[in-house]
């Protein structure tokens, strides 16, 4: 029951590189924030992956603080977003994983998905499910998953195995293995989902071999999905009322899906996303996926992903020494360093660390560092990095307008890189339209408490406006803008050089 006393939603946002608890009051405040760094593993090259009982522990201590910080007799919901195409497998019976968390970086599954391509089935799934063939997404992850254990198979069709995405993982935790469901927006990641229908598609999971009984149920972003039971510092009964993948939340927070804004989330990777009313499935750059469902109907969204973006500047901070500063020195350096120099002396840094995402799709392009002469310094490197960010995000606005609803009237950003006031200048110069900047920047955690909202108060999306937090705007220069197009170009012939190309 959402009452006056019980007004404060928990928002926990289960990210690749942190899981954070938000609080809300019942006017769309910050109460409270926590936040638990998660590690990452790398085994093997192209290889990334996370512990899947790490995750829950940080996600229920971030969320037993908050908790304890608001009064749990002032808990109205929890709500979920979460990182997205990472895929993990369970046991039913005992909830204990197969194996680590698949992330969405990993690559593992380049060999799975060249041999879809080899067998001409790219164009049918890219139909269906809106998705290019990319180890990116969760099905292949999911193959991988079954086929590194015993039995995988026949486990998985007998119905005990688990298969899912994050938000999936943590809602069968929270409510102690009572539900096992996912939302339209995650379950539209793992290219098992037919975008019409909104069903797991049959075709689908003849091609990549996953059982319907692994699957998870699909529910409404917005709406019930079950109760807390038998955590610690966390009481039960606290209803779930939204889960949904963290970019589409993001897109939800900053403008609740208004058309014409476009949300870039900066973090780890990055996502591009155009709210649009149509699933067009025919622009082979970019995904079509379902923006989320609000519990009345189904928003699509256009999107391009982008693996390297914050990463490719905490590589090059670690490779030119910077990493040996306090987060507090290296925030300075990363926001003086970029402007203490006019260029970058013609040098591009093409961050495919482990391949590279929209517009390209090529899993086994490797990263380039290209102009280098003997004037460049730490500083150009620096520039070169953030400037990175810029071209890739422009890349997928490129292909975006392809689409026949796609408008650009504003980039709505979050996210940590964001806080970089000369990053996000030069974005709004290169793209020549304003960048608008979350003045909060939880906005994830936002988008998840106001579709949480929603379903407890049943308030319409015009008055869920008021919720909305505040940006701070870069408005384009125009003459530079022009300039930076030269500037670009030379991006596009640095990417050239970083693709894998066959060898006869």
């Amino acid at each position: 029951m959402f009452t006056a006393t019980k007004e404060i939603i928990i928002a926990l946002d289960e990210g690749t590189t942190n899981a954070k608890a938000v609080a809300l009051d019942g006017r769309g405040n910050v109460v409270a924030r926590f936040s638990q760094p998660l590690a990452i593993q790398t085994p093997r090259e192209g290889w990334v992956e996370q512990s899947g009982e790490m995750l829950v522990s940080a996600s229920l201590q971030v969320i037993a603080q908050a908790v304890a910080q608001v009064g749990a007799e002032n808990v109205a919901a929890l709500a979920i977003s979460n990182q997205r195409e990472t895929a993990i497998g369970w046991y039913r019976s005992s909830g204990k994983p197969l194996n680590a968390a698949i992330t969405w970086q990993c690559t593992r599954g380049a060999g799975f998905c060249e041999a879809l391509r080899r067998d001409n089935l790219e164009q049918q799934i890219k139909t269906v499910t809106g998705l290019p063939v990319s180890p990116m997404f969760s099905a292949s992850k999911m193959r991988w998953l079954l086929e590194s254990v015993p039995d995988g198979q026949q486990l998985a069709e007998d119905g005990e195995i688990c298969l899912g995405t994050i938000d999936s993982w943590l809602l069968w935790n929270l409510t102690g293995g009572a539900q096992f469901s996912c939302d339209f927006s995650n379950a539209s990641r793992t290219q098992l989902l037919n975008l019409q229908t909104g069903q797991w598609d049959d075709e689908m999971l003849k091609v990549f071999r996953i059982p319907r009984n692994a699957l998870p149920e699909i529910k409404p972003s917005s709406g019930l999905f079950g109760y807390t039971r038998g955590l610690p510092a966390i009481p039960d009964g606290i209803p779930v009322m939204s889960m949904v993948g963290d970019s589409h939340a993001a897109l939800f927070g900053h403008a609740l899906g208004e058309l014409g804004c476009v949300k870039a989330t900066y973090g780890t990777g990055s996502s591009v996303m155009a709210p649009v009313s149509t699933a067009q499935c025919n622009i082979d750059a970019l995904a079509t996926t379902i923006a989320w469902h609000d519990g009345e109907r189904l928003i699509y969204g256009l999107e391009g992903n982008i693996p390297h973006t914050g990463d490719a500047v905490a590589w090059m901070a670690d490779s030119t020494g910077l990493s040996e500063l306090s987060e507090k020195e290296l925030t300075h350096e990363l926001n003086t360093l970029p402007a203490s120099v006019e260029s970058t002396l013609g040098v591009y840094f093409v961050p495919a660390l482990t391949g590279l995402g929209a517009p390209w799709w090529d899993p086994q392009a490797r990263g380039v560092i290209c102009g280098l002469n003997r004037g460049v310094k730490r500083a150009h490197l620096i520039r070169a990095a953030l400037e990175s960010i810029t071209y890739q995000i422009a890349d997928v606005v490129v292909a975006m307008r392809q689409h026949s609803d796609f408008t650009l009237t504003a980039l709505m950003v979050d996210g940590g890189p964001t806080k970089n006031d000369w990053l996000m200048q030069y974005q709004a110069d290169l793209l020549g339209c304003p960048v608008m900047r979350s003045d909060v920047p939880e906005l994830s955690a936002i988008g998840a408490a106001l579709l949480a909202r929603k379903a407890l108060t049943q308030v319409s999306v015009q008055e869920m406006k008021a919720f909305l937090a505040l940006h701070s705007e870069f408005r384009p220069d125009a003459d530079r803008h022009q300039r930076l197009q030269a500037r670009w170009q030379g991006w596009r012939d640095a990417v050239e050089r970083t693709l894998w190309k066959p060898t006869h």
